[in-house]
């Protein structure tokens, strides 16, 4: 298998190729710094591939460079899979946004919200309205990660053996009725916290479609677009050509086993951050979302609706440095609204950096990044594997040397 092929020279859609070269220079001086491994970077403009860069290693110690089908941990950029899968599912009337989730999943019928104490002695009340559909969509529902580490609710997850992980042999519906004992941070809907909502939307697309949700992503989404590399496990002959993660220290960085193939649960399928994948299979997913939800004759969604999910949804039209909380770094806060499964920029001068209005955008925990700029007709994919994603400004940097090489 191969990676995406530049299909057309930049000068022909408006860029400067020598200007784009700038961001191979940036991501090789992390490489040649010892601060991340390996990089596969895709640029389009108009549906052509004008730029890649690949660079480093997918294994250091190994000497295995990283290559055009090096599969990559994608984490959170599994979200808009995942939230495609749930709007794919609103398009077919299998439910409304404002549907309480718990007419599908009973466990969050009753849910209780955080409001005092410790996280061995909660302060509850009852939540005032129940968990929406949109409001897991948004992240605003009330719930939590883990790895915060900024709330008592966050040490009752990992209490429960929730800890940049699940317990082995949890399942996804286990993991979801677990989480649904668990307090709230807040009233659903009254602020925007990065958490477990879109693994609960996972069940919530096995409950309503009858598959789980691996194969959901396999008949509906991946297997349509041609996206065979991308999956929630890793095949035994493939293990090879899986990039090895690594975690920064004071000198560098150092591969950790955290999770390797074998540490995948294919029991606990993550729709927040379980898949793996490759440059070109997830550039794949990205031109579909650039053009309106079709790419090469399949159509996901409706154009109407994509454009829905791509739009700011906070209330008031706040951004997330007003309405969120600073436990995350996969985007910016000010400057950047949230949709329906996506950083959306609704203050370009706010973000501090080149952006257009409307651009859309996620990352992963392990560095990996994308953005479509709709007004640009520009799309970026970047793959590396450096936990956590906060270690280095790789984002911005990209952002602002890729952008500068727009001409017209």
């Amino acid at each position: 298998m191969t990676g995406p092929k530049q299909d057309a020279d930049p000068g022909e859609v408006g860029m400067d190729g020598h200007a784009l070269t700038r961001a191979d220079r940036v991501l090789q001086r992390y490489v040649d710094a010892g601060r991340i491994p390996g990089y596969h970077l895709v640029v389009a403009r108009r549906g052509h591939v004008v730029h890649t860069a690949l660079g480093g290693y997918r294994d250091v110690e190994a000497g295995l460079p990283a290559t055009e089908d090096t599969l990559w941990r994608i984490y959170s950029m599994t979200k808009p899979l995942t939230s495609v899968a749930v709007m794919m599912l609103v398009e077919e009337g299998a439910f409304q946004l404002t549907d309480p989730v718990s007419q599908f999943l009973p466990a969050f019928a009753e849910p209780r919200v955080y409001v005092a104490g410790s996280d061995l002695a909660p302060s509850t009340v009852p939540a005032t309205e129940p968990i929406r559909i949109w409001h897991l969509l948004t992240h605003t529902a009330g719930l939590t990660y883990d790895f915060h580490r900024a709330h008592p609710v966050d040490a009752m997850l990992r209490a429960r053996g929730f800890d940049w992980g699940s317990p082995p042999g949890t399942t996804l519906e286990g993991a979801v009725d677990a989480w649904a004992t668990l307090p709230l941070l807040f009233q659903p809907g009254s602020e925007w916290n990065y958490s477990l909502a879109t693994d609960v939307l996972g069940r919530l697309i096995e409950v309503v479609s009858g598959q789980g949700l691996d194969e959901f992503f396999a008949t509906r989404i991946t297997g349509p677009l041609g996206m065979a590399n991308t999956s929630f496990q890793v095949r035994p002959e493939d293990v090879g050509r899986l990039a090895t993660l690594y975690t920064p220290t004071p000198t560098g960085m150092q591969a950790t086993p955290r999770p390797g193939p074998e540490g995948i649960n294919p029991t606990m399928l993550s729709g927040g951050g379980g898949l793996i994948s490759t440059s070109a299979d997830y550039h794949r997913f990205v031109q579909c979302l650039s053009r309106g939800g079709e790419l090469d004759g399949v159509r996901l969604l409706g154009p109407r609706t994509l454009d829905y999910m791509t739009r700011n949804h906070l209330p008031g039209g706040v951004d997330l440095e007003r309405y969120g909380r600073r436990v995350f770094a996969e985007t910016p806060q000010t400057g950047v609204g949230f949709g329906l499964g996506f950083g959306v920029v609704i203050d370009p001068a706010g973000v501090k950096g080149l952006a257009s209005y409307g651009e859309y955008s996620w990352g992963g925990a392990a560095s990996t990044a994308f953005w479509v700029d709709p007004v640009e007709d520009l799309t970026v994919v970047l793959m590396t594997q450096l936990l956590p994603s906060s270690t280095y400004p790789l984002r911005p940097l990209l952002r602002q040397t890729i952008n500068s090489a727009l001409l017209d």
